[in-house]
């Protein structure tokens, strides 16, 4: 117990407070039980740390601790928490939950039997919580750390702090929004430095090892994440990386279930299951039109890469612009909208709201007499009308 108090201690005094995700102020930290999920390098062990410098006692009372610390291989994680609540403790950091084999049970004990503890976890993306083997769902609340908004980018690059804008108010709004960020920065070189290497807050460690970075993040995500969740042996996470380099390599990507299954190796039946391991995963993101079911035992009609850095990870040279603009308006809208692809037009959001996608020469023709429909040009600082800059709908969250 002592020596991972003094851990907490040391990565505590170690985390900077300089730049905070927007999630940190969202999150109700009243709550008894908090889960926070995300992908491998969104910066969710940054997040705990940070909570506990600035907002937690620093008397012994909180406490940081990372479930893959050899501790908890001969401790047991309720035996645990009980100590810690008896020597008086009351918040309870613990980071990677899913590396815990039986963490629904025990976050249930925890939860049902040590009312004065507060916990909060954090667990990849990937983790079915409320499919664990006790039920969480009246004890917890979750949620979802992103990759860094271009917002959020900005403030990394710049130190400048600029508010989030609803969906709504940004379409109703954009000219005006547009001109109050135009008079504090220069929005699109930024942008396109956003787009290759912006999406994970890591590259700040160096951006031409950034991508070498990033492909390891996705094989420790498919090595040890998907493993620690699914427990799937080596052959299957061997064919997930293929799958995954065969949709790299051509999206957007149409699947043709049975062709796919053939050049992956896996069979038809889990080939979906493992397209939405993937998405769930935020590895790649499979979207539907609005009339079609969404399940985990339902065809995609398209996929997309995740984000617009990984995209120039793994597509290399087929790094197409088209499907970059598509693929960053996707990974932005989706964290405060429903996705879904449009009749006519690229996206509907919330099914209501129809885009189309372009660069700065785009025309109106597919989108031509669709009520509540919008152009979304690149390469242009500030739109008119029904026209509005990509790079501002980085500005969701």
């Amino acid at each position: 117990m002592e020596s991972l108090l003094l851990r907490s201690q040391n990565k505590v005094r170690l985390v900077s407070l300089d730049f905070q995700r927007f999630l940190i102020d969202q999150i109700r930290w009243e709550e008894r039980m908090i889960g926070i999920l995300g992908a491998r390098g969104a910066g969710k062990t940054t997040l705990l740390l940070q909570h506990l410098k600035r907002d937690l006692p620093k008397d012994g009372t909180s406490l940081y601790a990372s479930l893959d610390d050899f501790y908890f291989s001969d401790h047991r994680l309720f035996d645990f928490a009980e100590e810690f609540n008896l020597k008086g403790g009351r918040y309870l950091l613990l980071d990677e939950i899913h590396k815990y084999p039986s963490w629904s049970r025990e976050l249930k004990l925890i939860y049902d039997n040590l009312p004065e503890l507060k916990i909060v976890f954090t667990s990849s993306s990937i983790l079915e919580i409320y499919k664990g083997e006790s039920d969480l769902s009246r004890r917890l609340v979750t949620y979802l750390l992103p990759e860094l908004s271009f917002r959020e980018f900005i403030q990394l690059e710049t130190g400048q702090v600029f508010k989030s804008f609803k969906i709504q108010d940004l379409l109703k709004s954009h000219v005006e929004i547009t001109s109050e960020i135009l008079s504090e920065i220069k929005p699109i070189p930024l942008f396109q430095n956003y787009l290759p290497y912006g999406a994970y807050p890591y590259y700040i460690e160096g951006i031409d090892s950034f991508p070498e970075k990033l492909q390891k993040t996705l094989q420790l995500t498919l090595e040890v994440d998907i493993n620690a969740v699914e427990n799937m042996d080596f052959e299957m996470i061997f064919k997930l990386k293929k799958l995954i380099n065969l949709i790299s390599t051509s999206v957007p990507f149409t699947p043709n279930v049975s062709e796919l299954a053939r050049k992956s190796g896996i069979s038809r039946p889990s080939l979906l299951r493992a397209l939405d391991l993937l998405d769930r995963a935020r590895i790649i993101q499979n979207l539907h039109k609005s009339n079609s079911g969404i399940g985990a035992l339902t065809k995609p009609e398209k996929i997309y890469l995740n984000n617009s850095s990984l995209f120039y990870a793994l597509a290399g040279n087929n790094a197409q612009i088209g499907t970059i603009r598509e693929t960053f308006f996707a990974n932005q809208t989706a964290i405060v909208s429903k996705v879904n692809l449009a009749e006519r037009g690229d996206f509907v959001l919330d099914e209501k709201w129809v885009f189309e996608v372009g660069g700065k020469n785009k025309d109106q023709a597919q989108i031509h007499g669709i009520p509540d429909s919008y152009l979304v040009k690149d390469d242009i600082e500030m739109g008119v009308g029904n026209i509005i800059p990509l790079w501002l709908f980085g500005f969701l969250y």
